[in-house]
């Protein structure tokens, strides 16, 4: 670097640079600065472990996003538990973040400043956790920072809340009414939905198979096949035994024939000895 950063990461309380101290710096001191934030965080913004209650609904949702949106051709970055460091801010990493019209790839960290916008989405999973952060706190925090949509799915109550800043120049979240238990997302273009206790997303009147559904109907499918197969083969070896019993049905008929023909040759060779014999006979007799 040419010269030195006017900026310093606290490691105790690591934060990204204001707009006005970015706006200062050069390319190179930039890349430094974005470098050196690191890409985990300090313990009290990090919730303690809650196990695989957490776990699985987290990794479904990212997974089940980042799937639909990469098969619909939709630029939106799916990340989740990434420290996000939004311009002079606190770092937080939410359970389930999504920004749209950015690229696609994997990152340490999102750094709104180097990343050119801030999340458009953010998902935040209670289990054990903190309610007072993920239902208060964060809905102040995030509506502030313009984060344009916020939920809240409380695994243990079952429950879904959804917030929605009413214009982009808002700083105060509005409440989302579900219609028919489905709260619409208009940064996703999805629903979301809690059903038989389980978040689920919906693309118009049809849930979006997750991970383990895709499994499962991929081994049904390969369980089809295979037994299509095994009644496939079942049925070639019963046709190439009918082919068989018919090759043998008809070989023993041409036996038979041969048989009978054999038959009747003899039959008439001997018939014909016997009336030679008997002409023989009677010349002999008549000479007699």
């Amino acid at each position: 670097m040419s010269c030195a950063t006017p900026w310093r990461v606290d490691p105790d309380d690591p934060r990204a640079p204001t707009v006005e101290v970015w706006e200062q710096l050069t390319p190179e001191q930039r890349r430094e600065v974005v470098d050196s934030l690191p890409s985990d965080f300090p313990l009290d913004e990090a919730s303690p472990p809650e196990g695989d209650p957490h776990w699985h609904p987290v990794t479904r949702a990212r997974t089940t996003l980042d799937r639909w949106f990469r098969r619909a051709g939709r630029r939106v970055y799916v990340s989740g538990n990434l420290a996000v460091y939004y311009p002079g801010e606190r770092v937080f990493s939410p359970d389930v973040i999504a920004v749209v019209d950015v690229e696609v790839h994997e990152r340490d960290r999102w750094v709104v400043l180097d990343g050119g916008k801030g999340l458009d989405f953010a998902l935040e999973v209670i289990v054990r956790g903190k309610r007072r952060k993920d239902l208060q706190r964060n809905v102040e925090w995030f509506a502030r920072l313009g984060i344009p949509e916020y939920f809240v799915y409380d695994r243990k109550r079952g429950s879904l809340r959804g917030f929605r800043l009413p214009s982009s120049a808002a700083k105060v979240y509005e409440p989302l009414i579900p219609q028919r238990g489905h709260y619409a997302s208009r940064v996703l273009g999805l629903d979301l939905v809690v059903e038989d206790g389980r978040l689920r997303f919906y693309a118009g009147d049809a849930a979006i198979p997750d991970t383990d559904e895709l499994i499962d109907k991929l081994g049904a499918l390969v369980d089809a096949a295979e037994q299509r197969a095994q009644e496939l083969e079942l049925r070639l070896d019963e046709e190439a035994r009918a082919r068989e019993e018919e090759a043998r049905a008809r070989e023993e008929e041409a036996r038979a024939r041969e048989e009978e023909a054999r038959a009747r040759e003899e039959a008439e060779h001997r018939l014909a000895d016997a009336l030679a014999e008997l002409e023989r006979l009677r010349r002999e007799r008549g000479g007699a």
